[in-house]
């Protein structure tokens, strides 16, 4: 009886431990059959892809089991599209991304007023859809100097509270004292010690007020950090060679300084020269790259200073009824209507038709890129996430159909697949990874022990809905979304998860702001330069 007790113990234990390896493998989420491709490794092929814990556990030929099962048989499995130029940081912004596919959305250009960073991220802990990251703004902090401080309330709004700011002109046009310039300067230092992942600048709205020195220094901030500014450049909108000269601005600052840096949507007159440039820096080593958006229209304010009659008509050559469009009515501005509408509601967003249609695919073949919506949204800019997608004012169609776009244009175009999966996702994550920003360094990717955000979707179906008189329309064709392992989106239809977590750096003790000053100046750049110094040699010959 004994024996027989220890046989039964025996048997019991063997097939418990026999079960013990399956167990261990049984994943979260399973998706099975799909074509695997990494941007990374350049890993190509028909597999299985385990994922426990919000992690990439196992990409395999064999079978694998799940609590969730995905079959992505004729689909692609890719890693989450990043977006690092994207307004809409509302709920519903994230939803319309991820209607199109965006796990990860940032904004590298307006930006966030830096003394509000942690604020902001803290208010999006464990109510996010998808991944959220701000960049400290250069304008927000020019309006709080120079026009006066804001209610907490707007600028918790993030990069939307530009659009009270934007109501007074100081930002804009006034040239700061040094006690004004160092007080911009260390509200970006805010910022960055709250863990912002960079600088947001829109020198180009403020080409009047923002000289060259400032834009240097404001870089330098973000230089100390280790961290880029991303910038619509000083002449965005202007010809051929005004918007090269832009980006050259922000690319010799960077160069100086060592610091990185992002030409935003330099798809514009000039930009094979703008590509160039960055793409022989990149070969150099130097950390500068460059945005696309696959729309030949850009979308902005009404007042923005670049669309002022005497520099889009007089300086540009060119006519509002044929460039300038009121997204809401689907007319085209005249001169009359523009002005009227600019004394009226002068921070309206609005649709510029500036670039030929036949060039959008071409950027989107371009070695390094990074594809980006500028995604401004639209009203209720804070309505519910939930909220009917036909109940959405309209906007231009690059907010729900940036994604959708470049895939459908690359499927147009013969354009390799993989292209478009690394500008979509892990040229980004390169760049920023090599800043130094962890949750960068494990997304982009499909790789074991990544971060498991993925899309699934179908390569002959996943396309753009929206256009300029629906907006808001979403993109369709996409099997899943994950975020950090969850399904947050099946066979297009989003689900109540929120499980985005942050894009930015640890916070930081101490800030690493330094004042400048012209006395710091003469002694770090000069032998020794007398405070009587009147002109080319001092009066008295040197004596």
């Amino acid at each position: 009886m004994k024996k027989q007790r220890h046989l039964l113990i025996g048997t019991l234990l063997m097939s418990v431990m026999g079960t013990m390896p399956a167990l261990a493998q049984k994943y979260d989420v399973v998706i099975n059959n799909g074509r695997v491709m990494d941007p990374e490794t350049l890993y190509d092929d028909i597999a299985n892809v385990g994922i426990r814990d919000g992690r990439i556990a196992e990409i395999s030929k064999k079978p694998l089991k799940g609590a969730k099962t995905i079959d992505a048989s004729g689909h692609i499995v890719a890693p989450g599209f990043i977006d690092t130029h994207f307004h809409w940081q509302t709920p519903i912004g994230y939803r319309v991304g991820l209607r199109d596919g965006m796990t990860s959305a940032i904004d590298f250009e307006a930006g966030c007023a830096g003394s509000f960073i942690a604020a902001w991220y803290e208010a999006r802990a464990g109510v996010t859809q998808g991944n959220y990251g701000c960049a400290v703004s250069h304008e927000l902090a020019r309006s709080l100097v120079l026009d006066g401080r804001l209610s907490d309330e707007i600028y918790m709004r993030g990069p939307i509270a530009a659009l009270e700011a934007r109501k007074k002109s100081g930002w804009s046009v006034t040239r700061p004292n040094l006690e004004q310039g160092n007080a911009i300067l260390e509200e970006l230092d805010k910022g960055l010690q709250a863990g912002a992942p960079g600088i947001g600048s829109t020198v180009g709205y403020m080409r009047e007020g923002v000289s060259s020195r400032e834009m240097f220094e404001v870089q330098k901030v973000g230089a100390r950090y280790g961290r880029p500014t991303g910038a619509h450049t000083r002449y965005t909108l202007g010809n051929d060679t005004t918007e090269n000269n832009g980006a050259q601005e922000l690319i010799a600052n960077a160069i100086a300084l060592g610091a990185p840096a992002i030409v935003l949507h330099f798809n514009n007159p000039g930009w094979r020269l703008a590509h160039e440039t960055i793409s022989r820096l990149q070969t150099q080593g130097f950390n500068i790259w460059g945005e696309v958006y696959p729309y030949a229209a850009g979308s902005t304010t009404v007042n923005a200073s670049f669309l002022q009659p005497d520099s889009w008509i007089e300086q540009m050559g060119n006519r509002y009824e044929d460039t300038v469009q009121d997204p809401v009515t689907g007319k085209f501005y005249t001169l009359e209507t523009f002005k009227a509408d600019t004394a009226s509601n002068p921070t309206k967003p609005i649709v510029v038709f500036k670039m030929p249609a036949e060039d959008t695919p071409k950027w989107l073949t371009l070695k390094g890129v990074t594809v980006a919506s500028d995604a401004l949204g639209a009203e209720p800019y804070f309505g519910p996430w939930d909220i009917p997608l036909e109940k959405i004012g309209n906007m231009h169609p690059r907010a729900a159909g940036t994604r959708g776009a470049t895939i459908r244009l690359g499927r147009e175009h013969n354009i390799p697949m993989m292209q478009l999966i690394s500008v979509l996702s892990y040229n980004a994550a390169k760049h920023l990874g090599d800043t130094g920003l962890k949750a960068m360094q494990e997304r982009g990717r499909i790789q074991k022990g990544m971060v498991a955000d993925i899309v699934v979707f179908d390569p002959k179906r996943f396309t753009d809905n929206s256009t300029y008189s629906q907006g808001a329309a979403p993109s369709t064709g996409m099997k899943a979304v994950l975020v950090n392992g969850q399904v947050a989106l099946r066979d297009d239809k989003v689900l109540p998860v929120f499980v985005g977590q942050p894009i930015r750096f640890e916070p930081e003790a101490k800030p690493r702001f330094q004042p400048i000053s012209l006395e710091g100046w003469n002694a770090e750049f000069s032998t020794g330069m007398p405070d009587n110094f009147t002109g080319a040699f001092p009066k008295d010959g040197g004596k």
